[in-house]
């Protein structure tokens, strides 16, 4: 058995570092049956001299390697790291995430664990795929220190932060949508497809990945502004692919998510502005991750307002 481990990447050199380190420094048992891994870092345009790090650091990794794109998005980046992976078995990680040494070996044994239970002699035939667990935290010296949180929960079906799958599933479902240039949704798109295949999430919790980010700060209001409204427009990319009932639930296309975010917000009077003086007092206080929980007020609701626009735009053909 061998592997590929494909790493999207945009200017995130810093923790990149720190991604490349941890998952190059893998270990397991021979009774594993894995021979070996790479894996593929696709370069997605970054502006910030992660390709010439990647050059350095590659000739001393000789199981590293490095594509680049112009700046398209994850959904061609990880596509492009596909077309050049030599793996039957494919892991999908974010270049913000830092796992532990036995990661690989974790993801394994719990396919195999599904293997045992249905019988099947070929681990490739399962119809299942495994993702591990997802731990946020802002703590960059030492990321793997984080203990996991009621609010690192996830309810996704397929997201590509943490996941171990097939090859071929990939393949057979069509791979991610280049359509989704922008942030948000691609990884759940290509799960709707891979869900009608038939295939089965299987938790891993032993697959640990601590996803970093800077603590909260005023500062990047404005930009987390901007990928809401982008989530809403790939949200409308996503609903007219699959326009059911499921899809709207997931992307808050319905009155009772339009209703809630509006009356939370309260029609808008709570936003970035009037709500500066309380989130700089948390971040003052030594509480960022409360910070940004009461920010999603807001967040949230320019999210829903984008996803309607979008939506009479894209879809209704108003303007």
């Amino acid at each position: 058995m061998f592997l590929s481990v494909i790493i999207p990447t945009y200017n995130r050199l810093p923790i990149l570092q720190k991604c490349v380190k941890a998952i190059t420094e893998q270990t397991w048992t021979e009774d594993l049956g894995l021979k070996g891994y790479e894996v593929i870092i696709v370069d997605d345009g970054s502006t910030d001299g992660t390709l010439a790090w990647l050059q350095v650091t590659a000739a001393s990794l000789p199981h590293l390697k490095y594509l680049q794109q112009e700046h398209c998005g994850p959904a061609a980046a990880r596509n492009l790291g596909l077309q050049h992976a030599q793996g039957e078995w494919i892991i999908f990680i974010d270049s913000d995430l830092v796992v532990t040494a036995g990661f690989i070996e974790a993801h394994l044994r719990r396919l195999l664990e599904e293997k045992e239970r249905l019988g099947i002699a070929d681990l490739l035939a399962i119809p299942a795929f495994s993702y591990g667990r997802v731990i946020n935290t802002c703590n960059f010296e030492n990321p793997t220190s984080e203990l996991y949180k009621v609010t690192d929960f996830s309810a996704a079906y397929f997201a590509t932060g943490n996941v171990a799958i097939a090859r071929h599933w990939l393949e057979k479902a069509g791979l991610f949508d280049t359509q989704f240039q922008l942030y948000g949704w691609e990884d759940l798109e290509l799960g709707v497809r891979l869900k009608r295949l038939g295939l089965r999430l299987l938790k891993c919790p032993e697959a640990v990945g601590y996803h970093w980010h800077p603590p909260f700060a005023l500062d990047q209001v404005p930009a987390l502004i901007q990928k809401e409204i982008e989530r809403g427009k790939m949200a409308i990319l996503f609903y007219k692919k699959h326009p059911t009932w499921e899809v709207r639930l997931m992307i808050q296309m319905t009155p009772f998510h339009y209703f809630l975010w509006a009356v939370l917000s309260l029609g808008g009077i709570l936003n970035e502005k009037t709500m500066a003086p309380i989130l700089q007092w948390l971040i003052r206080s030594n509480h960022p991750q409360a910070a940004f929980e009461v920010a999603r007020i807001f967040l949230n609701w320019y999210n829903v307002q984008a996803v309607y626009l979008a939506y009479r735009e894209q879809v209704l053909g108003h303007h």
